[in-house]
């Protein structure tokens, strides 16, 4: 039964009665969602405009002192989704039409520019400068840990010294780099 063979029957005046949303959703959500698919050719788009007409009907008439009846509101509805698909049209033209983010991953240039490039030679001159510096048994611990992938037990044991000190070894020297890289060139 539609909406408005619902109020007829119950023998009121349509315009008096107040519009109940579901009875008007599920009598013209159908036709309003073919509506704005033909102007948006998008059916996700088109339902989210309808979802979003729907919303903005419900404000409006119930900001109205007098709020529109059951007979004039797919009037209402179908101008306001009518605008909304005029409005979304305008915006994706505006916009222009955008290539998803996947396909720019081959587009993009994997290798560093020339000033990332000559920071990097910087940085790992810097550090080797703090790694040069740093006494033997420091160095060691740290190399065979972050290059030989070696555990502090496994460099304790190689270098005769206990895993605490293996980790304040690395430390040490980690935190040697990180101070020579922060104070930057000489």
């Amino acid at each position: 039964m539609s909406v408005r063979a619902a109020v007829v029957s119950e023998g009121g005046n349509q315009q008096d009665l107040p519009v109940d949303l579901d009875a008007l959703f599920r009598a013209y959500a159908c036709d309003l969602n073919s509506f704005a698919f033909r102007r948006l050719r998008d059916r996700e788009a088109a339902a989210d405009v309808v979802q979003d007409g729907f919303l903005r009907f419900l404000v409006w008439n119930r900001s109205r002192p007098q709020p529109v009846g059951v007979a004039d509101a797919r009037n209402v509805l179908r101008t306001v989704i009518s605008n909304l698909t005029i409005d979304l049209v305008r915006q994706k033209k505006s916009r222009g039409f955008h290539d998803p983010l996947d396909l720019a991953g081959p587009i993009a240039d994997p290798y560093p520019t020339q000033d990332r490039f000559l920071e990097g030679r910087e940085a790992y001159r810097l550090v080797k400068e703090a790694l040069d510096a740093s006494p033997p048994l420091q160095r060691a611990a740290l190399l065979l840990n972050r290059i030989g992938g070696l555990t502090h037990a496994e460099i304790a044991v190689k270098l005769g010294l206990s895993p605490q000190q293996v980790s304040r070894y690395i430390v040490k020297v980690l935190d040697r780099c990180l101070v020579r890289l922060a104070a930057g060139p000489r």
